[in-house]
């Protein structure tokens, strides 16, 4: 090995800090070693530039957690959106980990409990390198929401067995339960932290009066909902809430349920068992004119010297959020990754916001619910 080379490997080494962080209501309160995230492209060829990248992190709000600035969701591991393939999406999760994506996000819901197992079986060997997050309240294949404060203690054993892990890092209420006071829901979920089961809260698409609410009863550390250049209803009351009291935005489906990626060109483009083709925005005579929005984004990518989705997932890290974009796929997985480098200017913003202005997708977000039961019933059943 060249001098030169040498250099270049023990400065790569040099990236590797391990702080040693105590963990609070823990069994024996036993110490975790915590690598800090960091990723390093190499192209060894003479001659040519050496980049080294590190992966970017954060502190996730009203804790001492620091966190990837992008992590991993799972859920289209378990099925949502065309077939899966267990080994590959293990495979997914240990290079999600080795980029230094740390925050891992899954539900019990997922696959009805598939997918926290799944999880599980990834993390054997790898725990301390990951934060793990996790939900409860939908009831097995959405037949409705439980917030009472037994189903809370119920639900959280039977994730910790599944996941196959002692204490849940992130603990979320996936939705909120109308017919029970969020006050109770969240007061049993605190009883979590001081049991050492779960180290810090969160909340889903919940209401500001409601994230309010459930703060008043114990510190809430993530609010997640769906966020992306074509979901921005939060913006208005529930973004400002968030970032008063302290609380990390986390968003799901940054891409638009991988419609901003720009690889759907037609609603054929979707497998028949995919969930998608249940979404307004994704269902005929709405699609081609998204399509024609999304070729607009992705002529400012270009000129940014990056990729479709690098461009919309910087513009969510740009307007303060964590983004957790779902994938099976290794390269996808790498190409997000890379997105927490392409910055922004305010110029940048601007233009994006000319050719893709709040409300100018067509056809809404959220799923057709009845449908989609009836789906995962036949899938069931069959």
């Amino acid at each position: 090995m060249k001098d030169s080379d040498k250099e270049f490997f023990l400065f790569y080494h040099s990236l590797i800090y391990i702080p040693i962080q105590k963990q609070q209501n823990r069994q024996n309160h036993h110490l975790l070693f915590t690598l800090y995230a960091f990723r390093v492209t190499m192209n060894l060829n003479l001659g040519k530039e050496r980049k080294v990248h590190i992966m970017r992190t954060r502190k996730l709000g009203n804790s001492d957690l620091v966190v990837s600035s992008i992590g991993l969701g799972l859920m289209g591991m378990s099925g949502s959106y065309g077939q899966t393939d267990d080994e590959q999406s293990i495979k997914t999760i240990h290079r999600a980990l080795e980029l230094g994506i740390t925050l891992l996000d899954t539900a019990d819901i997922y696959g009805n409990g598939h997918n926290e197992e799944l999880l599980g079986k990834a993390l054997k060997g790898r725990r301390s390198q990951a934060i793990v997050a996790t939900k409860f309240a939908f009831l097995p294949n959405f037949a409705g929401i439980n917030g009472h404060p037994d189903y809370v203690k119920k639900a959280v054993d039977e994730s910790l067995q599944r996941l196959g892990i002692e204490y849940i890092d992130l603990y979320y209420q996936h939705r909120v339960d109308p017919n029970v006071p969020i006050e109770e829901t969240v007061g049993a979920m605190a009883d979590l932290v001081q049991a050492g089961k779960v180290r810090y809260l969160g909340l889903s698409e919940a209401s500001a009066a409601n994230i309010r609410r459930a703060h008043a009863v114990h510190p809430i550390s993530a609010l997640q909902t769906e966020y992306s250049l074509w979901s921005r209803d939060i913006e208005d009351e529930i973004l400002p809430a968030v970032r008063e009291l302290g609380i990390t935005h986390v968003a799901y489906s940054p891409l638009s349920r991988g419609f901003i990626s720009g690889e759907l060109r037609k609603f054929e483009d979707l497998p028949e068992n995919d969930v998608r083709r249940h979404i307004p925005r994704f269902q005929e005579g709405n699609f081609q004119k998204n399509v024609d929005i999304v070729d607009k984004i992705k002529e400012i990518a270009e000129e940014k010297n990056c990729t479709l989705s690098q461009l919309a997932l910087a513009w969510t890290m740009a307007n303060g959020a964590l983004p957790i974009p779902g994938t099976k796929r290794i390269p996808y997985l790498e190409e997000n990754a890379a997105s927490v480098h392409v910055e922004l200017t305010p110029d940048d913003l601007v233009r994006i916001e000319s050719v893709s202005p709040k409300n100018a997708v067509h056809g809404g977000r959220l799923i057709d619910s009845e449908s989609f039961r009836s789906r995962l019933l036949k899938k069931t059943n069959d």
